[in-house]
């Protein structure tokens, strides 16, 4: 079964992922997967971990398969963030309040609406490190690194465009659609707005994390199967296609309460208060035979993930130190020439 992870958040996630980049890249190889995407929140602080990892790694696999007269396959590795778009645009700093798709109140400007984004190339590496960058200057910065459409419509050449979790743009339209009896005509503007400007390389998320483990989030469940049906409807209407996702935070099934308990630190919460956050506990690195299972009705979610997988490229971003150069005024004098200088000023 061809898969690859899409949605991916490492200890770099900070106080929200668990798992080490190198855990990552493990068990993907392990479970027969040949390429993953690193999507940090808001930034890209695990990329030179990532690459430098699968660039080993593959060296490694590269010299065993010689030895060995087997054909070689590298292990890909996909840069990417999910970006916090920001509702009102980046320049908006207010504490205005709001109601979210799925009924709770939320600051509007504090974070924004979640989107992955992943590079297609060395030109999309580029344009992903400059929005990153932007999400951390004074203009953007609020509570968290944000971009907005503007930032994305200057910067997407190169890049792929995934819709996300349930705190997207497009499901968060979709639930608010729901709440208004089926009025989609919101959401139908955010997938043309996305389509318009990434093209073929804009995908519809869907995630599916049904969950009967004690202390678990099970609404999200409940509200994945309201969104999910639309997403798909919305796909076919507008010719973009979908991909499955499972947004790992952890990389075992067996780590979800050690995940529950950095959660707690996260949100300055005891692991006994009734009313904290909580996960699905289903947000491990699952293997391709568990999301072959979640997602058998829909194959092709599944395939999508391995085609954009085949769009990205493979490529370094190791180069010798980049210095800049100043020019001498010739009132110094020649670089050969000041051992001499110096030592005869010193004498």
């Amino acid at each position: 079964m061809t898969f690859t992870h899409l949605h991916v958040h490492s200890h770099y996630s900070l106080l929200d992922g668990l798992s080490k980049v190198e855990e990552i890249v493990d068990k993907c190889i392990a479970t027969g997967m040949n390429a993953v995407a690193l999507t940090d929140h808001g930034n890209m602080y695990g990329i030179k971990d990532l690459l430098d990892y699968c660039k080993k790694i593959n060296g490694e696999r590269l010299a065993a398969s010689e030895k060995e007269g087997k054909e070689y396959v590298p292990f890909k590795p996909i840069v990417g963030t999910e970006a916090y778009c920001a509702r009102r645009g980046r320049h908006s700093m207010r504490d205005d309040k709001a109601i979210s798709g799925d009924g709770r109140t939320y600051v509007i400007d504090r974070s924004g609406w979640h989107l992955i984004l992943l590079a297609k190339n060395m030109v999309g590496y580029h344009n992903l490190c400059r929005l990153v960058s932007a999400g951390y200057m004074t203009d953007a910065f609020y509570h968290t690194a944000r971009i907005d459409k503007e930032l994305l419509e200057r910067w997407h050449e190169g890049i792929i465009c995934c819709s996300a979790c349930l705190g997207g743009e497009l499901p968060q339209k979709v639930m608010e659609g729901i709440a208004k009896g089926g009025d989609f005509s919101e959401a139908e503007e955010t997938v043309q707005w996305f389509k318009n400007l990434f093209g073929d390389d804009y995908y519809i998320e869907l995630q599916r994390h049904e969950t009967q483990k004690p202390g678990a989030d099970v609404e999200v469940y409940e509200r994945q199967k309201q969104v999910n049906p639309v997403l798909i409807e919305l796909a076919r209407k507008y010719g973009v296609k979908i991909i499955c996702t499972n947004d790992s935070h952890f990389v075992n099934e067996e780590d979800a309460e050690a995940h529950d308990r950095l959660i707690c630190l996260s949100t300055n919460h005891f692991v006994n208060d009734v009313n904290r956050m909580h996960y699905t506990k289903q947000e491990w690195l699952k293997t391709p035979q568990e999301m072959a299972d979640i997602f058998s009705d829909i194959p092709e979610a599944l395939a999508n993930t391995q085609e954009i997988a085949d769009k990205v490229e493979m490529y370094d971003i190791d180069h010798e130190p980049i210095m800049p150069k100043f020019d001498i005024p010739v009132s110094f004098g020649k670089e050969e020439d000041y051992p001499d200088r110096l030592a005869f000023e010193s004498a």
